[in-house]
């Protein structure tokens, strides 16, 4: 489901994270000469038969060097197919870095049950069986070990052990591969792993569906047949470059299956339909399913991830939970989705890390670990290997988050004050602020017209948002020293509406003090950004962590419950975590609204079955937020202490 989808533009947009970044397992930083992968390798194909009898494509690559072996398998299983096919033909990158080209091991790729090549039935993020009673009860974990226990027979001089690693949607596959751990499989590598669709990853956020990065992928990523090889593919043509319009005339989220898809793709509709954490969504949350992991894990994710931010703390929070002993680390860095696999990691958008992190991830964090527990070299890592953004500084802990972090809440005041002390003002009505949400008029999630999802889009300037009627703004002083955080991000409001349901969407900001130099090169990053004015960083709002809420799940996940009109209700979620530094000097910014378009679906602040709403039920809303003593508003985060 929502896997990797659209990087470069309009035309590969879904191929975008999709492709692109779940290809990102093979690349480099700089591509080896095309013929190195068949002058130091053969290439073997096998359909490997499952216990159930369906047989799964798999390309193994071994290396010629037989006096350097015995060597460990390292395997990717992907639904993106394993291309190119045939034993002649040959890719021009193999694992997920140079190191691992030149380092030793036997690669081994494979078309998962029921895509491209292999046979059987595929099913999105597929249930795992707890308890398999007979053979045809298949999972992932079954489809991995029936693989392994192939390899270790027909393929020679290996050392008997296996690697597996994979992004986004292959995060999943490593994530579903090591439950009940195969004795010979002794290291994964989930990164990006897509977990639980509904709840933070890619489908849904906060009960509100992903509305333009859905549709893009799913305009791509569709059933096919198999066996069948991939052919060219045509992006999704939207008539426009602005998705902002393209949605809002669209209309409801049927309406798009209906005219766009013309109801071809039943894996957009299955993410569409299921607005509730109904049953459906409940059997694919794979971290209730983390037990009997044996083998050593290393979880990877970015802090900018616009696709599966939740999955790898999930991952990483389930699998310490059911297999305390298993060696577990977290790495977090500065990274769009896969952003880890590729180039330096030394910016975004208009932000800077002053630092190649990529390289460093590749060089000195993920090559180590399998060659650690695949070959007996170097050391373990430590529990949490995080870039602390702001500093831009690695850490490592010894757990996440970090133990001396500390709550601390941030208290939204009169005037648009934020500060760590709490209201003082009485109920009444100077104690509330008050904005007009319109869906006709939804506030945009860029500054800028685009017709996907930019990936910078998880730090771009707010300032074009904090100028809006229809969006709260509430800043601190310019700090007098720095304030880290560290860990997950807990809105806790407030709030009243004149509607039966109303999203609230809350964005987490670092203000840059107006005298912040200008960089060197003073361009955009951003290329679909036309005739840009000249960027000035005095003042950037740079978005932080930005997530919806749709308060009528306030309650429940899976039984909603309409507002009552002008009722006072508490609104208290989760944003995923983050390690970042506000430097003296700098403000902290909160603002709160109740609608982020294209980027989630327009809420109508009716309650009504919104894929399916009709043009009347979408109505303007007053939005009331408190912030008084007896009733205060605010967002708690984890403080870590002054160095």
């Amino acid at each position: 489901m929502p896997k990797p989808r659209r990087l470069l533009f309009a035309i590969l947009a879904v191929l975008a994270l999709a492709f692109t970044v779940v290809r990102a397992q093979q690349p480099a930083p700089e591509a080896p000469k095309e013929d190195f992968v068949r002058a130091h390798y053969t290439k073997y194909e096998f359909r490997i038969p499952m216990r159930d009898g369906k047989r799964l494509f798999t390309a193994v690559y071994v290396p010629k060097d037989a006096a350097g072996g015995p060597y460990p398998f390292l395997m990717d299983r992907t639904p993106y197919s394993v291309g190119p096919y045939g034993e002649d033909q040959y890719p021009k990158r193999l694992g997920p870095s140079e190191e691992f080209e030149k380092g030793g091991y036997i690669f081994v790729y494979q078309d998962v049950r029921g895509r491209w090549m292999s046979e059987g039935d595929f099913a999105e993020m597929r249930p795992h069986i707890d308890e398999k009673k007979s053979p045809q009860d298949v999972d992932d974990a079954s489809d991995t070990s029936d693989t392994i226990e192939f390899l270790l027979k027909h393929v020679a001089n290996n050392n008997g052990k296996v690697g597996i690693w994979g992004i986004s949607y292959p995060g999943f596959y490593t994530s579903a591969s090591i439950i009940d751990s195969h004795p010979a499989l002794v290291a994964a590598s989930p990164q990006a792993p897509m977990t639980d669709l509904f709840l933070g990853d890619d489908s849904y956020h906060g009960g509100a569906f992903m509305l333009s990065a859905n549709f893009g992928f799913y305009a791509f990523f569709k059933p096919n047949r198999n066996p069948e090889s991939p052919k060219p593919t045509v992006g999704f043509d939207f008539g426009t470059p602005d998705s902002y319009k393209f949605y809002l005339q669209a209309g409801n989220i049927a309406n798009l299956d209906k005219l766009y898809l013309k109801g071809s793709n039943w894996l957009f509709n299955d993410q569409a339909k299921h607005s509730t954490y109904d049953a459906y969504w409940q059997e694919r949350d794979l971290s209730r399913h983390m037990k009997n992991v044996h083998c050593a894990v290393l979880v990877v994710g970015g802090w900018y991830d616009a696709e599966d931010l939740s999955g790898p703390y999930r991952t990483f929070y389930a699998i310490n939970k059911f297999n305390p002993e298993t060696p577990t680390t977290l790495v977090e860095g500065p990274w769009v989705h896969g952003g880890w696999a590729r180039g330096d990691g030394n910016h975004l958008g208009d932000v800077q890390f002053n630092a190649k992190t990529g390289e460093t991830f590749r060089a000195n964090i993920q090559f180590p670990f399998f060659e650690h527990y695949l070959k007996g070299k170097g050391a373990a890592q430590p529990k949490a290997v995080v870039f602390e953004t702001g500093t831009n500084v690695w850490r490592s802990f010894d757990a996440w988050p970090p133990k001396a972090a500390t709550a601390k809440t941030l208290y939204f005041h009169a005037g648009g004050k934020l500060s760590f002390e709490p209201p003082a003002e009485t109920k009444g009505p100077d104690g509330v602020d008050e904005y007009v949400s319109d869906p006709a008029h939804p506030v945009p999630f860029v500054g800028y017209t685009t017709d996907t999802v930019p990936q910078r889009y998880m730090v771009d300037d707010q300032r074009f948002a904090s100028y809006r009627p229809d969006v709260l703004v509430y800043q601190t002083e310019a700090l007098e020293e720095d304030v880290t955080i560290a860990g997950p991000i807990s809105p806790k409001l407030k709030v009243a509406s004149s509607g039966t349901d109303s999203d609230f969407d809350v964005k987490l900001i670092d203000v840059y003090p107006e005298d912040y130099p200008d960089p060197e090169d003073a361009s955009h990053g951003n290329k679909r950004i036309l005739d840009a004015p000249p960027l000035h960083m005095g003042g950037y709002q740079q978005l932080l962590r930005g997530e919806p809420f749709r308060a009528k799940f306030r309650s429940s996940w899976e039984k909603p419950e309409p507002l009552t009109p002008g009722k006072e209700t508490e609104i208290d979620f989760t944003m995923p975590d983050l390690f970042h530094t506000f430097r003296r000097g700098h403000r902290i910014m909160v603002q709160v609204q109740s609608s982020w378009f294209p980027l989630t679906d327009r809420n109508p602040q009716t309650f009504t079955d919104i894929p399916n709403a009709k043009p009347e039920d979408f109505q303007k809303a007053t939005e009331q937020l408190f912030r008084q003593k007896d009733a205060a508003s605010g967002v708690e985060v984890l403080v870590m202490p002054k160095l």
